[in-house]
């Protein structure tokens, strides 16, 4: 099968997710394109049934902002007809699946099928800015099929926008090979030389992710236990976060990496995992870590209570709840195996559900789905 990526190719969820997706199926034996403005930031693999695409993204003087829904829509059908694509598999409704629904149209009479899915954020954000609803709405039901990460998100799009037409559930996975416990004394000692607990946080540092909450309940933790905090990423957010350490005088116990692009090398060193977002559609980060046997400190919100069973692979606290957070992690690393046996119960429960190998088949089994439709639709 000829697939056409299409993703945000920066540090976050959805073009992690997808660009995952693009290298198993390319490892399954399917040729992907991915098609951006730029490379996708994980996108590590070398297989020759991968290609990338670049949109160029054009400067007029005409314009104020470039036209990327335009550009992308352009390069969409060129791919297509170049290429011969079975069909366009895009994620992020807004603009990703109007490009899409623009390249179709342009194909026509030809049929060029699309899949959109919804990550999260590309739903939420209508709940701030109504505007948005009505062209996210319509792409979502000109899609030939729509998947969501989670049945939190599947539940909120339907009601939010008054979805009439089926969504599958295909949930985020991970590579249980990638992601799993493989501890490099090196760099623990580099984070822990005194063989402290190291606690750790993967995100792209946004608001939503709550990253001074992080520092706020490592502070807390830090105050009764001896400790190391590792943060990894980037974003808006990073500055708040320094001057946060600064003041509560934690700058030895904290360790900024900034992004990184093989994060199960880092998340197999921890002890413990924190996520207090405000909203997780699915929380991907938790679930690496519950792979490398880490459990997990997280908001009860979203998607998050479908990866983390409450008590048993990590708990769940009410969203800015520090000092509900603080006690939990805590409770795991004062425990005389520091938390070890619930997160090998972590990594169990993750292998259940989420494993690459199992989830990888229900995106190849949907695609033959849709394609099938299309193809009895325009016989």
């Amino acid at each position: 099968m000829k697939i056409g990526i299409t993703c945000y190719p920066t540090y976050g969820g959805s073009g992690v997710v997808a660009t995952e997706l693009g290298m198993e199926l390319a490892a399954r034996g399917h040729e992907i394109h991915f098609i951006s403005y730029a490379p996708p930031i994980r996108l590590t693999d070398t297989n020759d049934r991968i290609q990338f695409h670049e949109v160029e993204i054009s400067d007029y003087p005409l314009f104020d902002h470039a036209p990327y829904a335009l550009t992308l829509a352009v390069k969409m059908l060129e791919v297509a007809e170049s290429e011969t694509l079975d069909l366009l598999h895009v994620h992020y409704a807004i603009p990703h699946s109007v490009s899409a629904f623009l390249a179709r149209s342009m194909a026509a009479p030809k049929h060029l099928p699309f899949i959109t899915t919804l990550h999260g954020t590309d739903i939420t954000l209508v709940g701030n800015d109504r505007s948005f609803l009505p062209i996210t709405k319509f792409s979502i039901e000109q899609s030939d099929g729509v998947t969501a990460i989670s049945h939190y998100l599947k539940q909120r799009t339907l009601e939010e926008f008054d979805i009439k037409r089926p969504i599958e559930v295909i949930p985020n996975f991970v590579n249980c090979d990638l992601y799993c416990r493989k501890e490099n004394p090196a760099m623990r000692a580099e984070w822990a030389p005194d063989g402290e607990p190291i606690l750790m946080h993967l995100s792209n540092f946004r608001p939503v992710k709550r990253i001074t909450d992080v520092v706020e309940i490592f502070a807390l933790v830090r105050e009764k236990i001896r400790a190391k905090l590792v943060l990894i990423g980037d974003g808006p957010d990073r500055a708040a976060a320094e001057y946060l350490v600064r003041k509560r005088k934690l700058a030895r116990d904290v360790h900024f990496l900034g992004k990184q692009n093989r994060v199960y090398q880092h998340l197999a060193q921890a002890d413990l995992f924190l996520l207090p977002s405000d909203m997780e559609s699915f929380g991907l980060a938790a679930l690496e870590a519950m792979a490398c046997e880490v459990p997990v400190v997280a908001s009860n919100v979203g998607g998050i209570p479908e990866v983390i069973e409450h008590g048993i692979d990590g708990y769940l606290h009410p969203p800015r709840e520090i000092e509900t957070a603080a006690r939990y992690a805590l409770d795991i690393l004062s425990r005389p195996d520091r938390g070890r046996a619930m997160g090998q119960t972590a990594r169990i429960n993750a292998r259940k559900k989420y494993c690459a190998n199992d989830v990888i088949p229900q995106y190849e089994a949907y695609y033959r789905q849709v394609l099938d439709a299309v193809t009895a639709t325009h016989a």
